[in-house]
């Protein structure tokens, strides 16, 4: 049995932070190559410190879904999965033993040499008649005088492409570092020039900041009085976005399980609690806000509120994926980046086979299963403020200032819309959902959003408003 975990930045404010993760995870599924593929964030949940424990394997590869190396993908995935790592990935990757599970974690999907080939198929979207006889390729960047790495991946990608001959020239430029987006009129000679954002999801730089800088109008722009004469731009989308990044995420989960190991075995923990979140299935009950009920091989699921609304007044969803994206925000259209907060929308039923229900319930409620089972084994370890505090690196390292006073004016806004019970703050919980209440949810550790609030909290001088992202 073997797992894939595919790692995000998610956002505690934009709901399409995390649409590329879920894209490439469903693609990867319906592959079948790995018997689970999981998602965990920096800033949505699964957390970091919990997606491990929703695996089911014991053989776990962990891709880190950013575009290069850096900050994230060097400090912090691998202390918040606890991988006793830091600093630069090798290239075959870093393997560790955790809690049972082999995890491998390897470099970032963005240094992988078969992006060259995703940029090429960006390029050949929007102009399909490329011809190195009059076509310059652009590779954009962001770039950043902080990590040469952010740049490291663009010029060896754009040095791939020119030793392929493909193109008449091929420029590595950036956003934030030279040589700057806005010199391509002075640097480009070919009359035809494609522009390939080495981003990994579409979002303000590519819809708006490089536009900008270049004079674009859409997807085709006319040049008419360039230095070396009249000039067309080809826009295209990020690479990122492409479904051939699959291919790439699978090229890496391999070669890091070729580095050594075997397929793993099912994790008896993990199956235990699913076991017994199945037996409260079966029998019908409540798991926070939602009323479960068992119906002839398939489940059905809905907001308690719901009970007793027909089908008609509801919106019926069949899959687990949609029973996700109908829950990651509130009745006003707001995401939901804590998924244990009382703010779940109603007007919705789920209708899930058996085998789909774990899934579903995961989307729901991520790690409250695995973690409400080890709470009730006396097994779940419990975070305390100032050991996660002292944890924080980079903008977050002010947090381990916060006083007594300040940590718990961030909770009463913060924590009180919350299902769970601040176990790392000292507050008790003698049953679990899995007991026979619905709303007993374990809460081991403070999670990223109570923590961008103590942030944000020791910037402004003012009680928290639970509305930044840090």
């Amino acid at each position: 049995m073997r797992s894939l975990v595919l790692i995000g930045h998610g956002s505690h404010l934009n709901s399409e932070s995390a649409s590329a993760v879920f894209r490439y995870a469903e693609l990867l599924r319906e592959r079948g190559l790995y018997d689970e593929v999981i998602e965990g964030y920096w800033k949505e949940e699964p957390a970091l410190r919990q997606v491990l424990r929703t695996t089911a394997s014991t053989d776990v590869t962990v891709i880190p879904m950013f575009i290069s190396e850096g900050y994230f993908t060097e400090t912090v995935i691998p202390r918040e999965l606890g991988l006793g790592h830091q600093g630069p990935v090798p290239p075959e990757g870093v393997a560790r033993v955790l809690g049972g599970r082999t995890v491998r974690y390897t470099l970032p999907f963005g240094v992988h040499p078969g992006m060259a080939d995703v940029i090429l198929a960006r390029a050949r979207e929007v102009l399909p008649d490329a011809a190195p006889e009059d076509t310059a390729l652009i590779v954009l960047g962001h770039g950043t005088t902080r990590n040469e790495n952010s740049h490291k991946v663009i010029y060896s990608n754009a040095d791939r492409l020119r030793e392929s001959g493909l193109f008449a020239e091929v420029h590595a430029l950036f956003l934030d570092e030279d040589p700057r987006v806005g010199t391509w009129p002075d640097l480009v000679r070919s009359r035809r020039v494609v522009v390939v954002p080495f981003f990994a999801s579409e979002g303000w730089h590519t819809l708006e900041t490089i536009p900008e800088d270049m004079g674009l109008r859409g997807e085709v722009t006319e040049f008419p009085d360039n230095p070396h004469g009249p000039q067309t731009v080809f826009y295209a989308r990020p690479v990122g976005t492409h479904p051939a990044v699959a291919n790439v995420v699978l090229s890496l989960a391999e070669e890091a399980r070729s580095a050594g190991g075997r397929d793993g075995d099912v994790d008896r923990t993990h199956d235990a609690a699913w076991q017994a979140m199945m037996a409260l299935a079966r029998r019908g009950g409540r798991i926070g806000e939602v009323l479960l009920t068992p119906h002839s091989g398939v489940y059905e699921l809905r907001h308690a509120l719901d009970e007793g609304m027909g089908g008609a007044e509801l919106q019926t969803v069949v899959t687990p994926e949609g029973l996700r994206d109908v829950t990651r925000r509130d009745a006003a259209g707001e995401h939901r980046p804590v998924r244990t907060y009382r703010t779940l929308p109603r007007g919705w039923r789920a209708v899930l086979s058996e085998a789909e229900l774990r899934r579903g319930v995961h989307f729901l409620y991520p790690a409250v299963v695995e973690e409400s089972y080890a709470h009730s084994c006396h097994s779940l370890r419990h975070t305390p403020w100032p050991t996660t505090a002292r944890r924080q690196t980079g903008i977050y390292t002010r947090v381990q200032r916060a006083t007594h006073d300040q940590v718990e004016r961030v909770a009463r806004t913060v924590c009180s819309p919350c299902l769970r019970t601040r176990l790392w703050a000292g507050e008790k919980l003698p049953r679990t959902f899995l007991d026979g209440v619905p709303g007993a949810f374990p809460c081991a550790e403070a999670c990223t959003y109570f923590v961008a609030e103590v942030r944000e909290t020791l910037i402004s001088k003012r009680p928290t408003t639970a509305s930044h992202d840090g």
